[in-house]
């Protein structure tokens, strides 16, 4: 059997191969690869991240990190991302995070709010967060500053800025039944609304911010009138009663109404933050402004119960003044007490009123004189018998006393006269007076006395004289019977002389 294990010399060497590195490759290939996302995704945020502001809220009702929203028209822009007290505890401050294409609209005139379900104005807001839960609004605002710190508003605003229109300042004495959110209408319809409301800064009145809708802003002319429209206005004067109201929005949650005064040519468009006043009525407001005053006094001995500040003071039907204002005096001479009656009369008028339009008919010492030597005089008029309403009249009385101005007072006192009824009073008065001053119990002895006499002389005479004297003493003695009836009567009714017998004596 032949020998097959290899000789010494026959061996085969061996050859080391060379090392393997595709596993070390490997295991450092795929951190190297997880570093690369993890920095590009880091980058990536980074460059998408939004800018991070701060609101302060007076409360975080509603709010909640993490969960509450920040829109835009309805498009989700932002998150709440921590709420926080203030320092002081006084207030709460919120910190989001925008989207990044958000950032220029971050100005300082943007505005934030919380909405939620509210009932104002008339309106009812924010239902819709019944269920989805409360979000932050925003407007973007209009300036050319940047911001990143926000003051949130209490309520959200009524106009939003970028909304087409103009503002217009209002001013009042004061708020009445007006809020922010009140329609502003014209000619009844809803033109705009209340922006906003505040005290003037003397505290003396409260100022509006009107915002009127294009291309309705077009009709408020420089020439405009605005007045208070809210509820109903009722009035009692001395024209009788008058019922106003604009609408049943105005009824419910006030308004203001404005328009042109009628019968005046269109005045050119008021330009923007243009200040008007707004009157009480419409009546207040549709008033031509006068520009020259002539204040003049009256005093009256008589009541002047109906009469009210603003009544109008009346030239033979025309209005050519109003009293501002009554207040009680002692006449040093007679210790009587007048009431002063202080009054506005309008020269432009009464221009209109006199013949030569070139002076006014009572607006100087010398015209004023020549027309109460005249007979001109203020009195006290009804106005309306079934509200009591009075009002001053001037007119000419032929036959009044001879008075004069008296110029010394500030201002210059007016002679007046008693008014109608007044004079009616005084002459029953008189009557009644002339009534008791007559001697009623004498002049009934003195019948007594008569119808004694005259029973006698029929006793003695009716046998001796004939039928007919018999009975024309008796209708003698029935007449004097009759005379002392009547004296009776007038004794215990001396008004029967005016009234007649009352109805149910007859």
């Amino acid at each position: 059997m032949a020998d097959l294990s290899p000789q010494p010399g026959e061996l085969p060497q061996a050859t080391a191969a060379p090392k393997s590195r595709g596993p070390l490759l490997l295991v450092w290939l795929v951190p190297l690869i997880a570093v690369l996302i993890g920095g590009w995704l880091a980058v990536k945020t980074i460059l998408e991240q939004g800018p991070t502001i701060a609101i302060v809220f007076k409360s975080a009702e509603g709010l909640e990190a993490g969960k509450t929203k920040l829109r835009y028209k309805d498009v989700e822009i932002g998150k709440v991302t921590k709420v926080d007290l203030a320092e002081d505890l006084k207030k709460v401050i919120v910190t989001a995070e925008l989207t990044r294409n958000f950032t220029r609209h971050l100005v300082e005139d943007t505005n934030f709010w919380v909405v939620r379900a509210r009932v104002s104005g008339g309106s009812v807001t924010g239902l819709g967060t019944l269920l989805s839960g409360s979000y932050i609004g925003v407007d973007v605002g209009k300036s050319a500053r940047s911001e990143r710190k926000f003051t949130g508003l209490d309520t959200p605003p009524v106009i939003q800025i970028d909304t087409p229109g103009r503002e217009f300042t209002l001013r009042s004495d004061d708020l009445g039944s007006l809020d922010i959110g009140s329609p502003i209408l014209y000619r009844r319809m809803q033109v705009g609304q209340i922006k906003s409301h505040a005290l003037s800064p003397d505290g003396k009145g409260v100022v509006f911010t009107a915002f009127i809708h294009a291309p309705y802003d077009r009709f408020v002319t420089t020439n405009a009138r605005f007045w208070n429209a809210s509820g109903v206005n009722l009035s009692f004067d001395a024209a009788g009663i008058k019922l106003d109201t604009q609408s049943v929005a105005s009824i419910l949650v006030g308004g203001v109404a404005f328009e042109e005064p009628p019968g005046e040519e269109t005045w050119p468009a008021a330009e923007p933050a243009r200040e008007f006043n707004l009157f009480a009525t419409r009546t207040a407001a549709m008033k031509n402004p006068e520009t020259k005053i002539f204040k003049l006094s009256m005093s009256f001995r008589e009541s002047v119960r109906g009469l009210a500040i603003g009544a109008p003071v009346d030239f033979r039907g025309i209005e050519v003044g109003e009293v501002v204002a009554l207040h009680a005096s002692i006449d040093p001479v007679s210790q009587q007490t007048l009431v002063v009656v202080d009054t506005h009369l309008y020269p432009e008028r009464m221009r209109a009123l006199a013949r030569d339009k070139s002076k006014a008919a009572a607006n100087s010492p010398k015209q004023l004189d020549l027309l109460v030597e005249k007979g001109l005089r203020g009195k006290l008029q009804t106005g309306n018998l079934l509200t009591g309403q009075l009002y001053v009249a001037l007119d000419f009385v032929p036959a009044a006393p001879k008075a004069r101005v008296d110029w010394s007072q500030s201002p210059p006192v007016l002679p007046t006269v008693a008014s109608s009824l007044q004079s009616l009073q005084q002459t029953i008065e008189s009557i009644a007076r002339k009534i008791d001053q007559l001697p009623m119990e004498r002049i009934g002895k003195d019948l007594d006395q008569t119808l004694v006499s005259a029973n006698a002389l029929m006793t003695r005479i009716e046998g001796d004289l004939a039928p007919e004297a018999a009975a024309t003493m008796r209708e003698l003695t029935r007449t004097a019977q009759t005379f002392r009836i009547l004296a009776d009567y007038l004794e215990r009714h001396p008004e029967a002389l005016l009234r007649g017998k009352p109805e149910d004596e007859k």
